[in-house]
């Protein structure tokens, strides 16, 4: 059996990692073989349900976990981590402003971002969940500088998925059937979802998806403001954010990173776009489409943008530009 790994979950007493630490002690996420030493970090006054999810973990008596640690210590829950799922952060409360919203979070991931820095591995890989995700990552990532800025990504595997899937219902297919979607930007409201370069398999061959649907006011349209606007549909009808396909989307971006990406596909996730040949500014933590290997992601590089492309892509980047200067006004003074 390989040396055990240190796994932390943030927010640990949430709905969505109830969701999320199941895959992870069963070994979907880190290979059937994995064992793991589980932690699971959240705020004192949750520390009684947390208390409920470590007698639920022991009772799934899963093989992998060979210890489960609950705190709502940082010093305890950073040390010596291969791997931490930062999904806890503040939510927005009604009537709150983006603003509040962001200072809230830059003191959560400051805090953490030089836990990280003290306690954690230096090879440390560091997935952000907790919104606004991008912004918040790169709070993270800034508050620790000794940990190279590439092991810090955010979760827009979900939009990416939601895309695939919109795109296979409509063509009566499988979602295994669709791959290269891509999701631009940021994860709110402004993403992007691009079909221009994903292809789908109809009677066993590829074909490019706006080929395949011959519908392009509904793939310009009504398609993108799903994916758009997916999160908030499920919170209207389930009166709860979305848990299960958070958890999934989470399960589906750590296991790229550990195992790599399958030969001619890509996936999109939250990176820094430090050196991107698609006219993102630098510094800016930005979702673009990568290929995995050897647990390093790259861009995938020249893919054609058209008009229609370049206009939302921009548009998500000013919005992430906005964000970043509010949030590193807070960090100054946090």
């Amino acid at each position: 059996m390989p040396e055990p790994i240190r796994v932390l979950v943030t927010g640990a007493a949430g709905q969505i990692a109830y969701s999320l630490l199941y895959s992870i002690g069963n070994g979907s996420v880190f290979g059937k073989d994995q064992p793991i030493i589980l932690v699971l970090l959240d705020i004192t006054p949750m520390m009684g349900v947390l208390d409920g999810v470590l007698m639920e973990l022991q009772d799934c008596a899963l093989p992998l976990l060979q210890d489960v640690i609950a705190t709502d210590k940082e010093e305890i829950a950073f040390k010596d981590l291969d791997v931490a799922v930062l999904v806890g952060s503040m939510p927005r409360r009604e009537g709150m402003e983006r603003k509040d919203l962001l200072k809230a979070n830059v003191k959560i991931f400051k805090s953490q971002g030089a836990a990280l820095e003290k306690y954690a591995k230096k090879s440390v890989k560091v997935i952000v969940v907790g919104n606004p995700a991008n912004t918040n990552c790169l709070t993270a990532s800034k508050s620790a500088p000794s940990i190279p800025k590439e092991n810090f990504s955010c979760l827009t595997r979900l939009d990416h998925n939601r895309a695939k899937s919109q795109i296979a219902l409509k063509l009566g297919v499988t979602a295994d059937d669709v791959k290269n979607v891509i999701i631009w930007g940021n994860h709110s409201s402004t993403q992007y979802p691009d079909v221009n370069h994903a292809k789908v398999k109809l009677q066993g061959k590829e074909v490019g998806v706006y080929e395949a649907l011959k519908d392009d006011s509904w793939l310009k349209g009504e398609f993108i403001m799903t994916v758009q606007q997916r999160g908030a549909a499920v919170i209207k009808a389930r009166k709860l954010s979305s848990a299960m396909s958070a958890a999934k989307a989470i399960s589906d971006h750590i296991r790229d990173i550990w195992f790599g990406t399958p030969e001619g596909e890509f996936v999109s996730m939250g990176v820094i776009s430090d050196g991107n040949s698609y006219g993102v500014p630098d510094d800016l933590l930005y979702s673009f489409p990568v290929v995995i290997k050897n647990k390093t992601w790259k861009f995938v590089e020249g893919l054609p943008i058209n008009d229609f492309s370049r206009e939302k892509m921009d548009l998500t980047a000013k919005e992430l530009t906005e964000e970043k200067e509010t949030a590193f006004e807070f960090l100054s003074s946090a």
